[in-house]
């Protein structure tokens, strides 16, 4: 099973557990969020452990090991993008499993359990066509200053939206064509939707244009920009145009 293969297929099988623990009723809340959590986490890290035993890992639900640090592959997965939408009977979360090699997001797949799909680095499929209007993705509960600013320049039109990874793949998948994310993420928050994107021909850089590196000892990352090429000049000078702030 080559490295994209396995990341599609535990990808899959988080996203079908957390499925059946959602409708067993037996949790409701943040329990649901705990719960599913944790399972998919248990399932991600025992199967990379016995798949990949020589790789590094980092998860957002298991305690760093520095030790990935020496590695120059490294899995970095996110059990639950999205726990409040997950607890809340919503179809916008995620399951993340990437493979990063010398930092850089070389294979991976986004699970997308609510709406029946996971998307992979290794089948990727044609764009839609560019909307008339570009479309720009932000936080359905705090859109970013910087985000709403850009947008205004563009004139392009906000889409609220969950999960980053549901926000990623709405990109891939033509319901958008701006991702930009200024709020402060973690690498697991981004590494397997940078892998996918990347995969489809879009573009995948920090705000600023610089690029993604991951498996750092630092794992915050500042902000994010995917979108489509055609829209990643435009995006990029008008983040120049916007001030220095908090939001």
């Amino acid at each position: 099973m080559t490295d994209a293969e396995l990341a599609a297929h535990l990808a899959q099988a988080a996203g079908q557990s957390l499925l059946e623990i959602r409708n067993s009723g037996r949790f409701e809340g943040k329990a649901l969020g705990q719960a599913g959590d944790e399972a998919a986490n248990r399932l991600l890290v025992d199967a990379l452990h016995r798949h990949r035993p020589a790789d590094g890992l980092l998860s957002e639900e298991e305690k760093d090991n520095p030790s990935r640090l020496d590695h120059r592959r490294v899995w970095i997965v996110d059990p639950l993008d999205g726990t409040r939408e997950y607890g809340e009977g919503r179809s916008d979360w995620a399951v993340h499993v990437a493979l990063a090699v010398d930092g850089t997001a070389s294979a991976g797949a986004v699970a997308l359990p609510g709406l029946g799909l996971v998307l992979r680095s290794d089948a990727p499929v044609a764009l839609a066509p560019l909307a008339a209007t570009p479309r720009m993705l932000v936080s359905r509960t705090r859109p970013a200053r910087e985000a709403v600013a850009v947008a205004e320049i563009l004139g392009a039109e906000l889409v609220a939206m969950g999960s980053a990874g549901a926000k990623a793949m709405a990109v891939v998948r033509g319901e958008a064509e701006i991702y930009l994310h200024t709020g402060g993420q973690y690498e697991w928050d981004s590494c397997a939707p940078v892998a996918v994107a990347a995969a489809h021909g879009l573009h995948v850089s920090c705000a600023d244009g610089r690029p993604l590196v991951y498996n750092r000892a630092d794992t915050y990352m500042p902000d994010l920009l995917i979108c489509r090429p055609e829209w990643a000049g435009p995006v990029l000078e008008a983040m120049g145009q916007v001030p220095p702030g908090s939001d």
